[in-house]
């Protein structure tokens, strides 16, 4: 569903504040796939992240969703193949719009623009039947503003407007890093139920060691612009926070730091 072949990308080249942010990356995700990535800060996660949405272009290689060379699509063009949810819950939703208006904008994404008006009696009712899903009672509230929502709702909004639609890509870039624990915890279940029951292809980068293991089944390690471990299926099931440091400082022969990276 998601093939990179050998992504590479340099800020700043040529001058004394070059970084090589991506080093020939290849990565290919099956469909079905939920990938976790952690690495620490200047790993590279975001700008991996940019380049397959199509908000920054790799210098060199390709990125294909589906079967389709997407590589020098803007992130517009993309989106009909991609739904991405970031880290600030304010991204993502249109505040000064309805809940009903913000479900009106995602489901046309995908969709053949005309004049007739966003929100039909039966779509009304499938944005009500799917807002149920959530179980924070949005549904009783769809003429809401979404900037009057917590951040919890609205960072649950996000999700589902990202993936009601059935896309080709679910992006995931540390959607859970600006709650509080317990809505954190909130919408880690509510994106592990999503993705298993619309068997969604799934990437997701975050700080949290402990969620990287808990969801997916696939781990990637990223530093310095390169993946450097990766583990599936049974070995990732064995895998523990401990074990995940220890291969850090075995293939790096340093210590994993970073003040960003939550280890429970």
């Amino acid at each position: 569903m998601l093939q990179l072949k050998q992504i590479t990308k340099v800020f700043n080249e040529g001058t004394v504040d070059e970084k090589v942010a991506l080093h020939s990356i290849d990565l290919t995700l099956a469909p079905g796939d939920f990938v976790t990535i952690i690495g620490s800060n200047g790993a590279g996660k975001s700008t991996l992240m940019n380049i397959i949405s199509g908000r920054l272009f790799p210098d060199t290689g390709s990125v294909l969703i589906n079967g389709k060379d997407v590589t020098e699509m803007c992130e517009h063009q993309r989106a009909r193949y991609i739904g991405r949810v970031f880290q600030d819950p304010l991204v993502g939703t249109a505040p000064n719009m309805t809940i009903e208006e913000n479900l009106a904008l995602a489901y046309g994404r995908t969709r053949k623009r005309t004049l007739q008006f966003g929100v039909t009696k039966k779509r009304r009712e499938f944005f009500k039947e799917t807002l149920e899903t959530l179980q924070l009672g949005l549904e009783h509230r769809l003429n809401a503003k979404v900037g009057l929502l917590s951040g919890g709702e609205r960072q649950a909004l996000s999700l589902l407007m990202a993936t009601f639609t059935n896309p080709d890509l679910l992006l995931l870039d540390e959607h859970t890093a600006a709650l509080d624990p317990a809505r954190a915890e909130l919408i880690t279940e509510l994106t592990k139920n999503i993705v298993e029951k619309a068997k969604l292809t799934t990437l997701m980068v975050t700080h949290n060691m402990e969620q990287a293991l808990k969801l997916g089944n696939r781990l990637i390690m990223m530093d310095g612009g390169q993946i450097i471990f990766e583990a599936s299926g049974k070995e990732k099931e064995k895998l523990t926070v401990e074990k995940l440091l220890q291969e850090f400082q075995r293939i790096r022969g340093s210590q994993f730091t970073s003040d960003r990276v939550v280890l429970v």
